[in-house]
């Protein structure tokens, strides 16, 4: 700790916005649910979603968000759109990432129930909904602030 340069930095840090407190919060999603354990005003969110077998998430595009998702259980195929514009089904293999890009096509589709596993920007912009089987509308901020999103469960 005799670093000069670490010694300024740790003038400079606010100890008052600290926590040690765990957090958890469940979003019940008509697929299965979410569980989301970063703080809403972070930089970025982190949850995990458990996905009931045969049920699939809408085929998506945002226009801001960005993901990556890693399958830590289950069976659960990937559908994403490829550099060609295709639609391409990948069998996500555990515990290998895959990462949608801003206005990259993509929805999940579980084989067995299954955990998902997710880092991304915050919840921002739009998430088009271009397919879904529960006739979600696209999400905007303004429905983000619902609970329920605008779909009751």
């Amino acid at each position: 700790m005799d670093d000069p340069v670490l010694q300024e930095f740790l003038k400079t840090i606010d100890k008052s916005v600290f926590t040690n407190k765990p957090l958890i919060k469940k979003v019940d999603k008509p697929w299965g649910y979410e569980m989301i354990f970063t703080a809403d005003d972070l930089p970025y969110t982190g949850k995990l979603m458990h996905i009931n077998a045969g049920k699939r998430l809408s085929l998506q595009i945002h226009d801001k968000k960005q993901e990556t998702q890693i399958l830590i259980l289950g069976k659960c195929n990937s559908i994403i759109e490829n550099t060609q514009g295709e639609m391409e089904t990948i069998e996500m293999i555990p515990m290998q990432g895959y990462t949608m890009m801003v206005g990259q096509k993509h929805r999940l589709q579980a084989v067995t129930d299954c955990d998902v596993f997710e880092v991304s920007t915050p919840e921002l912009g739009n998430t088009y909904r271009l397919e879904d089987d529960y006739a979600r509308p696209t999400e905007t901020d303004e429905m983000r602030k619902d609970p329920n999103r605008g779909w009751d469960i």
